[in-house]
């Protein structure tokens, strides 16, 4: 195994004693040392008030001597106590080594992994102290649903002129042009509840539904009002009947909301673009020559929201505030925009104030499409849409051979082919920005509403099946789009919104729905896939292995693209699921089998 010798630790209660301190509280970290790194002292680095201040690991005995993950007493466990001085307390380990024969040597570990160079704090460890999420969080498997696309209640309700109907079963979707966003399937809220039976049985706990609020499109992010529910959805009572089915299932549901524009149809706009002098004004960006006002990308349907309003800082919090119950908290669509145009940055704040309106029990995730890092661990999102440090790199590695795609989440060119050494370099750096505690509350997900489908991009089941494995088994919560289960396809992310397929079962692929109700149930069953620590093993051109350990169990994770050599298993193991292997669950092994494509996960013999 490649990495098996590297020092580790990470945020997980395996390695920190209070992954939710309060300020000012001692913290004990452990760090592990295998004996063949020959590491003969340690100490922790933590920056308090701005300096750095060094505190001494001693050997901690009791977990030297004890058989954590099955490796045998191969490991030198150490043990230092810190305190959580600040907000965001940044530590890092300094190892001391045999070394050269010239002097002794020097490495540092931190959450990017270990290094023999000086580096700056940018991936250091954190402890955090602001209010952690909601407990449920953490453990959460999140099933996203565009309401339109979704299940119909059979309900008549009269169609609005935008709307131009389609047949759900027999009306290919638009994938761009004229009729886009136009285009009606009839989906509703009442439609959703029909098929929990299906959700439930997937594994997941928590609907996310995107815009619910009257608009004039089928996505709904053109709000004309957040006072009430969309009508052609079945009104404020039918959020109330789909809350309470899944509340009394023990699930929770979640909204979407955009903090950085409203529709021009939206009373706080017409209110400002009919009158100079209305006090709605300044909840948006108008040009005092002009009269123009600022919009999202130039959409002059998406006037943008001006967060240094206070009457916006007012509105939009209440919005939030008024709809919980029904729902257990917030998905902010372009978070990464809010609050920042030009010399304006009031990002930050908003997501604070947000956070401080919902309370402790009230999820608040952001989109991000890229590196998010910047806006995480400041006491306003609690985690982010992890397209670029989960989505991309699992694109890059289990591309299919021919996709032809015009760009890559954004970015000119299409999707990259990279080899699995790459892949975790980039899961790793993205990783090591941001705290253990804002990973994990990240949502990781394949696809989206907004994104190609995961099967288009892999172009088979096999790997799709290999993606889903990573998904389910890697720190952070998953978020799967409905349909992906059913191996539905799209090239865009307005391509991928295909209408459920329950009557059409040529477009379900039983195989595939058969895997995510596999993977995501052993996500369920297994604390060490929710709350374990994460230690990379191997990483080579089409192979990736890691392990989640808790204090109880330890889970070892193959994921293979194509077929390689087997690898040695670091102790003596137990198939707890396999995917592409000749050898069944509940067989006995040594050795990693080289078949691929294949996803594997393997229980260490203690």
């Amino acid at each position: 195994m490649r990495y098996l010798a590297e020092p580790h630790h990470d945020g997980s209660a395996l390695y920190v004693s209070e992954p939710a301190p309060s300020p000012g509280a001692p913290v004990t970290v452990w760090v592990r040392t295998p004996r063949a790194a020959g590491v003969t002292g340690v100490h922790v680095r933590a920056v308090c008030d701005g300096e750095p201040r060094y505190t001494e690991a001693a050997v901690d005995p009791d977990r030297t001597s004890w058989d954590i993950s099955g490796y045998g007493a191969t490991d030198v466990w150490w043990r230092a106590e810190i305190t959580a001085a600040n907000p965001v307390t940044r530590y890092r380990f300094l190892l001391r080594t045999a070394g050269p024969p010239a002097g002794p040597g020097q490495l540092w570990l931190t959450a990017a992994g270990v290094v023999a160079h000086d580096v700056t704090d940018a991936t250091d460890f954190r402890l955090v102290t602001h209010e952690p999420p909601p407990g449920w969080l953490a453990g959460a498997i999140v099933y996203q649903i565009f309401p339109d696309r979704f299940g119909r209640s059979g309900q008549d309700r009269p169609l609005p002129g935008w709307a131009l109907p389609r047949d759900w079963d027999h009306d290919p979707v638009i994938p761009s042009g004229p009729g886009t966003s136009q285009q009606f399937y009839g989906g509703d809220l009442d439609g959703v509840v029909r098929h929990l039976d299906h959700i439930e049985a997937l594994g997941a706990d928590t609907v996310y539904l995107t815009p619910i609020f009257p608009a004039r499109s089928n996505h709904r992010y053109d709000a004309a009002a957040f006072d009430r529910i969309d009508p052609l959805l079945g009104g404020d009572e039918a959020l109330h009947r789909l809350a309470d089915a899944l509340h009394a299932r023990g699930m929770r549901l979640l909204g979407d909301i955009t903090t950085n524009h409203c529709g021009d149809a939206h009373p706080w706009f017409t209110a400002a673009v009919s009158d100079v002098h209305a006090p709605e004004r300044d909840m948006f960006y108008f040009d005092p020559v002009t009269g123009d006002y600022v919009s999202w990308w130039g959409v002059k349907s998406l006037p943008k929201l001006n967060w240094g309003s206070d009457l916006v800082r007012e509105r939009v919090p209440a919005v939030l505030t008024r709809w919980l119950g029904p729902l257990d908290g917030w998905r902010v669509d372009v978070a990464n925009m809010t609050g920042r145009l030009g010399s304006d940055d009031h990002t930050h704040e908003v997501a604070a104030l947000l956070r401080r309106a919902l309370g402790p029990g009230a999820a608040l995730i952001a989109e991000h499409n890229h590196d998010a890092s910047a806006d995480l661990d400041r006491d306003g999102w609690h985690g982010t849409m992890n397209y670029g440090g989960f989505t991309r790199p699992v694109w890059s590695w289990l591309r299919g051979p021919d996709l032809d795609l015009d760009h890559f989440l954004g970015v000119p060119g299409g999707v990259p082919s990279r080899d699995g050494v790459q892949t975790l370099a980039t899961l790793r750096t993205f990783a090591a920005h941001m705290s253990w505690r804002s990973l994990t509350h990240s949502w990781q997900l394949l696809d989206s509403h907004d994104s190609p489908r995961i099967r288009t991009v892999t172009g088979a089941r096999d790997r799709h099946l290999v993606a889903l494995g990573l998904q389910a088994t890697l720190p952070g919560t998953p978020m799967v789009f409905a349909g992906s289960e059913f191996g539905l396809t799209g090239v865009t992310g307005e391509h991928s919104r295909t209408p459920m397929p329950w009557n059409r079962p040529a477009d379900q692929d039983p195989e595939t729905l058969a895997g995510y109700r596999a993977l995501l149930g052993l996500r369920r069953a297994e604390p060490a896939l929710r709350h374990g620590g994460l230690r990379w093993l191997h990483a080579d051109r089409d192979c990736l292995v890691h392990v989640r350990e808790t204090a109880e169990e330890s889970l070892l994770v193959c994921a293979r693209r194509a077929p390689g050599r087997p690898l040695p298993l670091p102790a003596p193991a137990t198939a707890v699921h396999t995917t592409g292997l000749t050898v069944a669950a509940g067989a006995a092994a040594d050795t990693l089998p080289g078949d691929g494509p294949s996803f594997s996960v393997w229980r260490l013999t203690r």
